[in-house]
């Protein structure tokens, strides 16, 4: 079913006129697998289904930018905020970028979940809430309560 899910957006963004530059199809097909080769989808705008949508799949949509503040202003117009990266060579973009993005986990020339002991969870409506991983990770399963008691 999050096979044909992926393969419906890829086919959007191709009808909203994106292209697709690399991979979009189905693999595996004959083992009965159900995977998306990994996918570039260039000429994507803000506006198009496929920049609008967690596709949670190996697919890159690029939108192409003239400014830092146009790259920071797209990234946050969206109502999910899991994950973002960035590229660059310059330390001081990197920190300020990071920090402008609103995305639960920003990762810098790389992809990473990170490590267990760094929570990981999105903003807006990405995730569910809560953040796995990290100290604080048992806390969305629990409710604490105080308890004042004066004995007599």
């Amino acid at each position: 079913k999050h096979m044909s899910k992926v393969l419906g957006l890829i086919d959007k963004g191709r009808e909203e006129g994106a292209t697709v530059t690399f991979g979009g199809s189905r693999v595996l097909e004959d083992t009965g697998g159900y995977f998306v080769e990994p996918t570039i989808v260039e000429g994507v705008r803000n506006d198009m289904t496929i920049a609008r949508e967690e596709i949670f799949g190996p697919v890159l949509s690029v939108i192409s930018v003239k400014t830092e503040e146009e790259a920071v202003r797209i990234a946050n117009d969206t109502n999910y905020g899991l994950a973002a990266s960035l590229y660059t060579d310059d330390l001081n973009t990197a920190h300020r970028v990071a920090k402008a993005i609103r995305a639960g986990t920003v990762s810098v020339n790389c992809y990473s979940e990170g490590d267990f002991a760094v929570p990981f969870g999105g903003y807006k409506e990405s995730g569910f809430g809560g953040k796995d991983k990290g100290l604080h990770a048992h806390d969305q399963y629990t409710e604490q309560k105080a308890i004042w008691i004066q004995l007599r």
